[in-house]
């Protein structure tokens, strides 16, 4: 059987990850190691013929020394999971070290694999795919990047878990210490760089805690390095919204999008250059969730650290245009999900193309989208009594209201539409009745018997799952014409004949199908 290098390095990009512990120990073949932010890093195989996966993996990669070819163990040599193996005077503290750091790789790290025949030359087929793997999916073959901060959050979990006493975390301040005094980070290095002039102009970055970041960008051209504003949105554990911005000079002639956001050279005279405000924003975001909305914005940043040499930081990027696309799959094909859109849909104000107010915007629809999607895992309340008008808005959010600079996210309203009593025919068929409360349900949503007489429009079913049901409704039968989740819907709330099942309206179109609770 033919091996196409081109196949199996899409198979290890495309396998959903696992922990290292569920690598096989009677299997050989090709591998890679995924970071703690889910990256693909490592690309490697199991070329002696003595050696399995789990060995490979789990055993030397995890827990080998670091200074060797044991990747996962090399690049989470930081902070407090730090050692130096040759030092007998620090050993004590050092295997504590190395213990948190086997513990936080099991906890956050995992790994992709692809078992193959011994009978195949597999170290041959690892260098065909090296050969054309992406730099971003190898950037630990040959130690090509550098250390990683240490991701203190998650770090704290795992001592969290591991319950340690005062004698551990006291081992593990001083392994710390030693670090820091060994390898100053390049953040550090940065930092103490920047003049006492520029700090005086950089405005001052609010003060934690936060749950999370947005960050948006506007750039003076089509050169996506040449950022001449950031702004962050922090989003705080109550949900207020504080944010920052600063003007940059992005050290160019060319202004082609000055019509756009009203940056000029005139503006951006006397600002910071991006290498002078890295190191505020690596002090404040690093190893922490930064919400982007599409992905202009992190290619911007990656494009002006290349510029100026600088390697890509180490935030937790995501997209807020992902979250709102699982919040409200309706406006697929209805005006999408960009930030003009989005405006009138959730009631936003914003200046467009201000890059603290576009931030700010894209925090906003996290918030709004944390609600949407959280409030199909409410149950609905008695099965023999509705929720009051008070009781339903004591637990939602309300539209985000403004106030000076701070934004709090406050609940809206659903409408409880009914609630159907299972019976063993609903169990046996995996089908909802609906017809004690059909009429509440838009005509324009109600089709006919079968396929070819669906209705023009369809609703959205929320079930308790990630994804959605796109659905209309069968007018005869009055059930939802797609039954397919019924079945997992029952399994999953254990729901038994007897039981009754709540329909509530979240929005135009968009239902939630709950169990009621006693």
């Amino acid at each position: 059987m033919h091996y196409s290098p081109s196949k199996l390095l899409t198979a290890l990009l495309e396998t959903k990850p696992r922990p290292t512990r569920d690598a096989p120990r009677n299997m050989r073949g090709l591998y890679g190691l995924v970071d703690h932010r889910g990256d693909l890093r490592y690309i490697g195989s199991t070329s002696s013929a003595d050696q399995n996966l789990y060995e490979r993996i789990h055993s030397r990669h995890r827990t080998g020394s670091e200074g060797m070819s044991h990747y996962f163990s090399q690049m989470y040599n930081t902070g407090r999971m730090w050692r130096d193996r040759k030092d007998p005077a620090t050993k004590t503290d050092g295997n504590i070290a190395k213990k948190l750091r086997n513990a936080f790789i099991a906890d956050h790290c995992s790994a992709v694999w692809l078992p193959l025949p011994d009978s195949i030359d597999i170290s041959l087929l690892e260098s065909e795919v090296l050969a054309i793997a992406p730099k971003n999916a190898i950037a630990w073959n040959r130690r090509g990047m550098p250390v990683y901060d240490e991701p203190i959050e998650l770090v704290n979990v795992t001592l969290q878990r591991l319950g340690w006493r005062e004698h551990e975390f006291s081992a593990l301040k001083r392994q710390r210490e030693r670090f820091l005094v060994q390898f100053p980070t390049a953040t550090d290095i940065l930092t103490q760089q920047i003049s006492v002039k520029t700090k005086d102009i950089i405005n001052s970055f609010p003060q934690g805690p936060f749950r999370f970041f947005a960050l948006d960008v506007e750039t003076a051209n089509n050169n996506r390095g040449s950022i001449c504003q950031i702004g962050v949105a922090c989003v705080r554990p109550d949900h207020s919204i504080e944010t920052w911005m600063t003007y940059v000079d992005p050290q160019t002639d060319m202004w082609v999008w000055s019509s756009l956001h009203g940056i000029s050279a005139e503006t951006v005279q006397g600002a910071p250059t991006f290498a002078e405000v890295l190191p505020i924003l690596n002090t404040v975001l690093r190893d922490h969730v930064v919400y982007q909305h599409s992905g202009f914005d992190r290619s911007a940043i990656l494009a002006a650290c290349t510029q100026n040499s600088y390697s890509a930081p180490m935030w937790q990027w995501r997209d807020s245009v992902g979250v709102a696309r699982s919040a409200w799959p309706d406006l697929k094909g209805n005006g999408g999900y960009g930030l003009a859109n989005l405006k009138p849909f959730l009631g936003l104000e914003f200046n467009h193309h201000d890059a603290a107010e576009d931030a700010r915007a894209a925090a906003e629809v996290v918030l709004q989208a944390e609600y949407a999607l959280s409030i199909r895992s409410l149950r609905c309340p008695s099965r023999y009594e509705s929720p009051t008008p008070t009781q339903r808005n004591e637990t939602l959010f309300s539209p985000l209201k403004k106030t000076a600079q701070q934004y709090v996210s406050t609940p809206q309203a659903s409408r409880h539409i009914g609630k159907t009593l299972i019976t063993q025919g609903n169990i046996n068929n995996t089908h909802i009745y609906l017809k004690d409360f059909f009429d509440k349900f838009p005509d324009n949503a109600i089709g006919g018997s079968n396929r070819s007489s669906v209705a023009p429009k369809q609703i959205t079913v929320d079930w308790g799952d990630t994804d959605t049901v796109l659905t209309d409704l069968d007018g005869t039968k009055k059930l939802f014409r797609k039954r397919g989740w019924v079945r997992e819907f029952f399994e999953r709330n254990n729901v038994k004949v007897g039981d009754m099942v709540s329909v509530e309206e979240i929005a135009p179109y968009h239902y939630r199908v709950a169990v009621c609770s006693d």
